[in-house]
């Protein structure tokens, strides 16, 4: 534990606002952070020693890595050689570059899954859209690219063979569209010494045409066997893949209250924001208890509680402003995350609610009153 007051340096590749919460949790553990961000008004900006750079070009990750005693990651885009290089010189990198590597790609998880047994939706590789176009009989499908997706990009639907013409163009999957009831998510987090911790499982709802999550309700809706049968799916997972630090696991729970596992997040998480507030150790403390080889958390629900995103208004971009936000604050139980971004723009991811209460139904109501009042717009 010395080492917490002799300048450990904790290097984080990205500097958006996953990397500002984990900075903020940090600071009660006495951590100096270094990030690295292409962007120079990057949400870690102010709160970090910070540097500009890409985070795919070898060279700058390496010459990044260099002074740091530990290395993680905000986002999974990052170039995996330069980190395996820098393991091999030593440094401490959490999650490990080969988990990042095979996460990055979409067609490798899914057959990860089916390797280990994990149950995930049915699938089938293709290179192009002519080889979408020779599936015709699989659809309705979802047609992910294989790599570069994020936050709803790179996923089109493809219902009919009318649709075909949507279909990308790049080496990705189809996966058979599931008939679900809800979509849930579960945050579990593991260390060194192989200690494993699961949040209590969330369920989600999703913007219809963004495709990002809008807000979410902890505890999800579900029965104990569905919560407890997707807690044991989610340690499968992490012990699988062999990693230190937090993975997001989502779910899909579908109409005969069977689990399928969608996608995977090596970090923290917009499922776990909620539980900066809402439970006894939040995701951002977790992953560094992870990371750092300490013994994990509580992560015990404390309160009811809902997150919800608060992404810029369609049809307005330009420097932010935020409406109904005093209103908001009135009400008991609400607390405001902004991420430090100047500019919005449609969609754009620019903070988050937290919202507590003693009772779900009180919750909800608080949750469609918050949402009709806080806008964000030019």
């Amino acid at each position: 534990m010395n080492a917490f007051y002799n300048g450990l340096k904790v290097g984080i590749l990205g500097g958006g606002q996953l990397g500002r919460m984990l900075i903020q949790a940090g600071i009660d553990f006495n951590i100096n952070f270094s990030v690295l961000d292409p962007d120079p008004e990057a949400p870690c900006k102010q709160l970090a020693d910070f540097h500009i750079g890409k985070l795919i070009d070898y060279d700058t990750v390496m010459a990044f890595g260099r002074d740091c005693d530990l290395l993680t990651i905000e986002i999974e885009n990052v170039n995996v050689g330069a980190l395996k290089e820098l393991g091999q010189q030593g440094k401490k990198i959490f999650p490990q570059p080969e988990v990042i590597e095979l996460i990055q790609d979409k067609r490798l998880q899914k057959q990860f899954y089916q390797q280990h047994n994990i149950p995930t939706a049915a699938f089938v590789m293709v290179e192009n859209k002519q080889e979408v176009a020779a599936q015709a009989a699989f659809l309705p499908a979802v047609n992910k690219l294989g790599k570069e997706g994020y936050d709803g990009r790179g996923v089109q639907i493809l219902r009919t063979p009318s649709d075909v013409h949507r279909a990308f163009d790049k080496p990705g999957l189809l996966e058979k569209v599931v008939d679900f009831e809800t979509e849930i998510a579960v945050m579990v987090a593991r260390n060194e010494s192989g200690e494993v911790k699961t949040f209590p499982a969330v369920e989600m709802a999703f913007h219809p045409e963004a495709n990002l999550v809008e807000f979410l309700f902890a505890p999800a809706g579900i029965d104990d066997a569905i919560a407890a049968e997707a807690d044991r799916i989610a340690r499968l997972v992490i012990e699988k893949l062999n990693m230190v630090g937090l993975l997001a696991v989502e779910m899909f729970v579908d109409r005969y209250g069977k689990i399928l596992v969608n996608e995977v997040a090596p970090r923290p998480h917009n499922s776990g924001h909620h539980t900066i507030e809402a439970n006894a150790t939040s995701q951002y403390e977790q992953h560094l208890r992870a990371i750092l080889n300490l013994p994990l958390g509580n992560t015990a629900l404390l309160h009811a509680s809902a997150m919800i995103n608060l992404l810029g208004e369609e049809g307005y971009a330009g420097v932010a402003r935020i409406e109904g936000l005093r209103e908001a604050l009135a009400l008991e139980g609400v607390h405001l995350h902004l991420y430090g971004k100047k500019v919005t723009k449609p969609f754009r991811k620019m903070g988050h609610i937290t919202v507590l209460a003693a009772h779900a139904r009180e919750l909800r109501e608080k949750v469609t009153a918050v949402k009709k009042m806080v806008k964000i717009k030019a």
